[in-house]
């Protein structure tokens, strides 16, 4: 008489609840230190001295603060969009059509930034653009936003391909059936499918692009700080406790994003 062996199943194996346990207090233990001690009363970031909002206060006063917090926004939103689109029409073409010569090497140029180190990505950006600084004199943010949403359009382009490869391309083909055009099509039956693919995909290049360093260091003109590159500054001179607070309310806000998205898609 045979054995049946039991099926393989990772979360009973030996010692898999002690491991996860101790790598969620290693991945949330050190941000729920930066939140407590955000409302520090003292000016120490590892002594308590009581609760207080001393350090909110200070960075909502703070102009400098203020102002990074603003633009990275702005360059997070703009940068997001423009990645969300492009990545959205190259997702259509590499999953939309038949297989071809080439089709795996679109694949790896699409993804190249994700493999490629950021510093080696960031060096490259500067080069060209340096040479079309020297060419137009332009020294505006714009460089900043292309930068930025080139490095995000992989970001974005894989949960969109993914949507799009799991949804049924049966109901394209039955739309054309129904006699309707390719755009028609579309923007009745694919778009509303592909949707939460999309909002995925310019969520990811959202936080991507707020929290680089990197590449906005290398590409950012004089007076263009982002808050990553102003938090960076505040470390290298004097650590201040407004940053904890900054960092805070920056986390919140990040919580706040993923729990609507995740309900939003959840719903539909």
């Amino acid at each position: 008489m045979t054995t049946r062996s039991k099926p393989f199943v990772i979360n009973r194996m030996p010692g898999f609840g002690t491991m996860a346990i101790a790598m969620f207090f290693m991945l949330y233990a050190p941000i729920f230190l930066l939140v407590v001690f955000s409302f520090n009363e003292r000016e120490s970031l590892a002594v308590w001295g009581g609760f207080s909002f001393r350090w909110y206060e200070a960075a909502w006063n703070n102009r400098a603060i203020k102002d990074a917090a603003f633009r990275s926004l702005w360059l997070a939103a703009s940068a997001a969009t423009i990645a969300t689109m492009v990545a959205t029409l190259a997702a259509i073409a590499t999953t939309r059509t038949g297989p071809f010569r080439g089709l795996t090497t679109v694949y790896a140029m699409i993804n190249m930034p994700l493999m490629v180190p950021e510093i080696v990505t960031a060096v490259a950006l500067l080069i060209f653009f340096a040479w079309i600084k020297v060419s137009t004199g332009y020294t505006g943010g714009a460089y900043l936003v292309a930068a930025h949403a080139a490095f995000c359009i992989p970001f974005a382009y894989l949960p969109i391909r993914a949507r799009l490869e799991s949804m049924d391309a049966t109901l394209e083909v039955a739309a054309a059936d129904l006699y309707a055009s390719p755009f028609q099509a579309f923007r009745r039956v694919t778009l509303p499918l592909l949707w939460p693919g999309i909002m995925a995909g310019y969520m990811l290049a959202f936080v991507i692009s707020l929290d680089d360093v990197v590449i906005t260091e290398h590409i950012k003109s004089a007076g263009m700080e982002t808050l990553p590159t102003f938090m960076l500054g505040q470390l290298r001179r004097s650590m201040s406790p407004e940053v904890n607070a900054v960092s805070a309310i920056f986390f919140g806000l990040s919580v706040l994003l993923v729990t609507f998205f995740f309900f939003l898609n959840r719903k539909k």
